[in-house]
């Protein structure tokens, strides 16, 4: 089935590879009900689909019918085992991954769907993604006007999108009312906005930045629109962190209620939004991801192996979920700062040569075992057990046997409950 958004291409084939019918339908409640009419009729005992989720998916589900996903990079690669052009047709591509799942249907594996509680964490954590983005942008974009219109607030604070910057911006947007400040008005109006950092940057000091800056825009037509893009830039930037953290109370409620939150939770400086976004990656399906090679794999932590003739290279590797690695990598990168295991991991691999980038991985590669472990058994991290762990391994480095393991390669036991 060639999935759109509009219409589905669909080619139904025999056990021979001859198509039985072909035929399309319409993306609507009406062509769904149609499409698994046809495929019962003729006794359909698989679907092959380049998308594995959405309202198509969950009616092939609800009809009993096993799914199989091939996605669309294997679908352009598998064009050339049919045609020498590779040339892109629905109905063409529709017949293709009917026949791929007639061949080699021993080596997909049958799409497994999350529970509905991390469908819906999924969401949540994407959608604050998609927003954090968004006020990347917009905090790139207000700086980019400001240091033309309002050179002086550029560097004026910590942060041009914190609390304090964006205040300082509605009340003095242009150079013009800027003016009016002295150090004694300006630490007057930092005491009345609770200004946090009286210390270690002072009024005198931020006045002297804002007077040393240049002037920009300060009066006439540009000031006038330079104060109406300042203005709506910050109250976009305002908007954003109010949805930002309204997303995150529902994520960490959402988390709350999971009944895998334990086993993500547990994890040294996992925190909220951390723990959720590697729970909605990595799901509830227990089948999906049958050892933690699978699971690093699907992550893009493992390398790629490449091996012709006398070439042998270990490449990055960059058909994964991309979600899952910035999740498993943020979770790695934070890991560091409170886990001594971590840091040394990631210690051993920077020594050895590898960039910080590299080193993450490393270390999530690590992890991923843990995790795999625990979230295997549905249990939280311990650890006390983990460190045991450690202090096993570490024994048998110095009395090796003939087996031996790969660098790095600390597996725990699950932790217990």
């Amino acid at each position: 089935m060639d999935w759109s958004w509009s219409e589905h291409a669909v080619c139904v084939i025999d056990d021979t590879g001859a198509a039985l019918e072909r035929f399309t339908v319409r993306h609507t409640a009406a062509g769904l009900r149609k499409l698994v009419t046809t495929l019962h009729r003729h006794g359909v005992t698989g679907v092959a689909i380049e998308r594995g989720d959405g309202p198509v998916v969950a009616a092939l589900l609800q009809a009993a019918l096993t799914v199989f996903l091939i996605v669309p990079q294997q679908v352009t690669a598998l064009r050339s085992r049919y045609s020498v052009a590779r040339n892109k047709d629905d109905r063409f591509d529709a017949y293709l991954l009917a026949d791929v799942l007639r061949t080699d249907r021993r080596r997909l594996t049958p799409l497994t769907t999350d529970t509905d509680a991390t469908v819906g964490l999924r969401m949540l954590v994407r959608a604050r993604a998609d927003l954090v983005k968004a006020r990347v942008v917009a905090h790139n974009q207000l700086r980019a006007h400001l240091q033309l219109a309002h050179p002086g607030t550029v560097g004026l604070f910590h942060q041009l999108d914190g609390k304090i910057s964006l205040a300082f911006l509605t009340r003095f947007p242009t150079p013009r009312h800027a003016r009016w400040l002295t150090e004694k008005r300006l630490g007057a109006w930092l005491k009345a906005e609770r200004y946090t950092r009286p210390s270690t940057r002072t009024p005198a000091q931020l006045f002297d930045h804002l007077t040393g800056a240049p002037a920009g825009h300060l009066d006439g037509p540009a000031a006038d629109a330079g104060e109406v893009i300042t203005l709506q830039l910050v109250a976009l930037l305002t908007s954003l962190h109010e949805r930002i953290k309204t997303i995150e109370t529902h994520i960490e409620q959402a988390l709350a209620a999971h009944a895998d939150a334990a086993v993500f939770t547990s994890l040294p400086r996992s925190g909220k939004v951390r723990a959720a976004s590697m729970l909605a990656e990595i799901g509830d399906a227990r089948g999906r991801y049958p050892t933690d090679d699978a699971l690093a794999a699907a992550a893009g932590i493992s390398p790629s192996t490449r091996a012709s003739g006398r070439a042998h290279y270990v490449a990055f590797r960059r058909g994964c979920n991309y979600k899952l690695r910035q999740a498993i990598v943020d979770f790695a990168d934070a890991s560091r700062a409170a886990h001594p295991w971590a840091q040394d991991v990631y210690a051993r691999a920077r020594g050895r040569g590898h960039n910080h980038a590299h080193a993450v991985r490393i270390l999530g590669r690590a992890w991923l075992r843990v995790i795999w472990r625990c979230w295997t058994d549905n249990v939280a991290y311990d650890p006390v057990q983990h460190a045991a762990a450690v202090a096993a391994r570490q024994s048998r480095d110095q009395h090796p046997t003939e087996t031996g393991t790969s660098d790095d390669a600390v597996a725990p036991a699950a932790a217990v409950a």
